[in-house]
């Protein structure tokens, strides 16, 4: 007699749920910046750091009066707590959290694919290059990646993240100064325009899980 396999819905974590909801708090956060965005980083850098520290609103703050000490607190905070929640989801459910990111964020199999098979190869490299990554966050979780090296490389993708982009904000300072003049000015049309983007693209995901 063959054996049934195991119900491995069993063996996952009491805190498993809390990881999802946990990114799906994060997902609400991200779309709420999305929409505020022209607005926020006019009012409260801060703020829009804490909902979202994508790579565009680190340097839009930049262009504005928040502290040296509030970019880099909060957002290497932001990116490491997204990077967490990410992992904890992926050791918790294995293969079946990108297939959650593939129905309902649009990510695509081939690049998931890609990024697999150059995690196996090269940790050490592709961690602290997608710091900012969910689905790398996610596949470290899946290959149980020990918590002292993960910690070591987040770490060191954070600082040259965060510097690059710093040193990127000073380079093109007159850019930037000129964004947050234009934001200024038409911070509502821009915001209008965000909700109009953030409707559409989640209409897609939808149609297409």
């Amino acid at each position: 007699m063959t054996a049934n396999p195991p119900d491995t819905t069993t063996l996952r974590p009491r805190w498993a749920p809390l990881s999802i909801a946990a990114f799906v708090a994060l997902v609400v956060c991200t779309n709420i910046a999305a929409i505020t965005w022209a607005r926020l980083v006019l009012s409260s850098p801060e703020t829009l750091l804490a909902l979202s520290s994508r790579n565009r609103y680190l340097a839009l703050a930049l262009g504005t009066d928040i502290s040296g000490i509030s970019y880099w607190l909060i957002g290497s905070l932001r990116i490491a707590l997204a990077f967490a929640v990410c992992h904890l989801a992926g050791r918790a459910y294995g293969d079946r959290i990108l297939a959650m990111f593939i129905k309902y964020l649009g990510m695509d199999q081939p690049t998931i694919d890609r990024l697999q098979s150059g995690f196996a190869r090269a940790d050490w490299a592709l961690i602290p290059f997608f710091v900012g990554s969910n689905i790398v966050a996610a596949i470290s979780g899946i290959q149980r990646t020990r918590p002292g090296r993960l910690a070591a490389l987040v770490a060191l993708g954070l600082i040259a993240r965060l510097a690059l982009i710093q040193w990127l904000a000073n380079v093109f300072e007159e850019q930037l100064t000129d964004v947050i003049n234009l934001l200024q000015k038409y911070s509502w049309w821009f915001v209008g325009g965000s909700v109009i983007l953030v409707v559409l693209t989640n209409s897609r995901i939808t149609r297409r899980s």
